[in-house]
């Protein structure tokens, strides 16, 4: 008797512990991808040493401002030189002044040209995680389009993608080509 007790003590201890790392698991993936942290900056997410992790055929992380049509292709759009990109600190998604300034052009030229529809790329610098810096550019990218929109941009006119580190502009380990990296691209289509 003892020992069939035993027995079962044992197998809800390990049924317990099963589903509590099932639990676990899934607290972690979300809170991977959960809101951010205050600030603009993610929290957590990059190697202790800063490393990249490479995955390969990765694809892009594709976003919508409410009310959108369709989602569009990439391909579709073109760069432009009225709309300038912006960039961002290390590990931040936050509008800095000097880039607010930029954006305010850039809604400007965007309320001149009603028929343009806009595509902001975000982007990010090689250290981290590929998946990390999908969701940073994600970030940036959405950081940049509500700033349009508090502009008086309609956001049904604005698509969002993230191409984390996977299209740098400058490719030495360097701050300097780093900085260059961590950028929102804007490119335009006739509607």
């Amino acid at each position: 008797m003892v020992q069939r007790c035993l027995q079962i003590g044992f197998l809800l201890t390990l049924a317990s512990l099963m589903v509590l790392a099932g639990c676990a698991k899934m607290m972690t993936t979300t809170s991977d991808s959960s809101a951010p942290g205050a600030g603009g900056s993610l929290d957590g997410g990059r190697a202790a040493d800063g490393s990249r992790t490479e995955d390969g055929g990765r694809t892009a992380a594709m976003g919508q401002a409410p009310g959108s049509p369709a989602r569009p292709d990439p391909r579709e759009f073109a760069v432009t030189a009225v709309l300038r990109d912006i960039h961002f600190e290390f590990d931040r998604y936050d509008i800095r002044p000097e880039d607010a300034r930029v954006l305010e052009a850039n809604a400007e030229s965007l309320k001149s040209n009603p028929s343009w529809r806009v595509l902001i790329e975000g982007h990010a610098d090689q250290r981290g995680t590929s998946e990390y810096n999908l969701a940073l550019g994600d970030r940036r990218a959405k950081a940049s389009m509500n700033y349009l929109v508090s502009q008086g941009v309609r956001a049904s006119r604005i698509s969002v993608i993230s191409y984390g580190e996977a299209r740098p502009v400058c490719d030495q380990m360097s701050e300097g080509c780093w900085s260059q990296n961590r950028r929102a691209h804007f490119l335009v289509k006739e509607k």
